[in-house]
């Protein structure tokens, strides 16, 4: 990791020139690269080599009251800027969150928290088409994360207007729908440990989810009660070297008209997690999700099914991944080229 010190926040974010000015904070450069070989089972691969970068910005300080302030800044594939981040941690009265493109807010961040070795079921190279809960994650948004209090830690947030692009400041931004077709959007989790004080409960986590976000009618903008909601809860538990999850999610759309609406998604994953020693993992998971339609009798239910057994052995700054996986009915399809398989091997290193 490479340090630069003294630097004001105002190097990166005008609007936080005068406390940058008072009390210059520490920017931190961190980084990777990610190199992959993918093979599809019958199906053309064409050119199975890959890379990915990354490189995050983070900067830190503290104002006068003692309230502590962090930035990052997440600059990825293709020299794209992706996420920026801003939190304010006022300590006892919890932290504020300012998020734009970055995804693990509200229900977005339960979507799979099954254990693995590497990467979701679903994450390595089979483009499976998968739904998941995404909430408002993907809109600008803020978010309150309370204190942790006997072992629970309530996170709230909301987007204004539901799917609208991220924005710089001194601008608006409004979802591809257009401007009064999506209202605000709202997420609630809870993430328990009850772990009373005991070791045997310490590797235990509970957590559950919801979202809710308005549709208004294109007609009259009226909202129509019809509104789109999603949810998840799940369980996971870590007991020495083995670690096991399940979780249930899903969703229930809103503005359905026609019978080959979707009415609702329901998922259900499992997961579990073996470390063999401090540096070699091996795991499986499975990922069952069901499209299901406005009208049941015109449109029959689909389903789709996931596995991956994967392993990971780390060294120093880097790690070697392999994961076989495969999907059955992708993009909950039937029929010729919707089964696939894929093997990925892929070496990553830290900087």
């Amino acid at each position: 990791m490479n340090k630069l010190t003294k630097v004001g926040l105002s190097a990166l974010c005008g609007s936080l020139a005068s406390i940058a000015a008072a009390n210059a904070g520490d920017l931190t450069v961190s980084g990777g690269v990610d190199m992959s070989w993918i093979s599809l089972d019958d199906a053309s691969t064409g050119n199975p080599i890959g890379i990915g970068t990354n490189l995050t910005f983070k900067g830190a300080g503290e104002l006068d009251n003692g309230w502590a302030f962090d930035i990052a800044i997440a600059h990825k594939n293709d020299d794209s800027f992706s996420a920026g981040v801003v939190t304010i941690d006022t300590g006892s009265f919890g932290k504020l969150e300012i998020n734009q493109g970055d995804t693990s807010n509200g229900v977005a961040a339960m979507d799979d928290k099954m254990p693995t070795a590497w990467e979701e079921s679903w994450g390595n190279g089979l483009g499976t088409g998968i739904d998941l809960v995404t909430g408002g994650a993907a809109s600008m948004n803020i978010e309150y994360t309370t204190p942790t209090i006997l072992g629970t830690t309530i996170n709230l947030m909301w987007a204004p207007e539901f799917g609208a692009s991220d924005t710089a400041d001194k601008t608006t931004g409004t979802n591809a729908s257009g401007a009064d077709t999506v209202g605000d959007s709202y997420d609630a989790t809870i993430n328990i440990n009850p772990s009373l004080g005991t070791e045997i409960l310490s590797g235990l986590d509970l957590f559950v989810g919801a979202h809710y976000h308005e549709i208004y009618s294109t007609d009259t903008q009226i909202n129509d009660e019809n509104d789109w909601y999603e949810g998840v809860a799940g369980i996971t538990y870590s007991l020495g070297p083995v670690s096991i999850g399940f979780a249930r999610s899903g969703e229930l759309h809103g503005n359905t008209t026609t019978a080959s609406d979707v009415d609702y998604y329901r998922n259900n994953m499992y997961g579990v997690a073996f470390n063999i020693n401090d540096n070699l993992s091996i795991s499986y998971g499975r990922h069952e999700s069901e499209i299901n339609f406005v009208n049941p009798n015109d449109n029959e239910a689909r389903s789709m099914e996931v596995e991956s057994y994967q392993i990971a052995y780390s060294m120093g700054g880097a790690s070697f991944r392999i994961a076989e996986s495969e999907v059955d009915n992708a993009s909950y399809q039937t029929g010729t080229g919707y089964d696939k398989e894929a093997t990925v091997i892929s070496m990553s290193l830290a900087f």
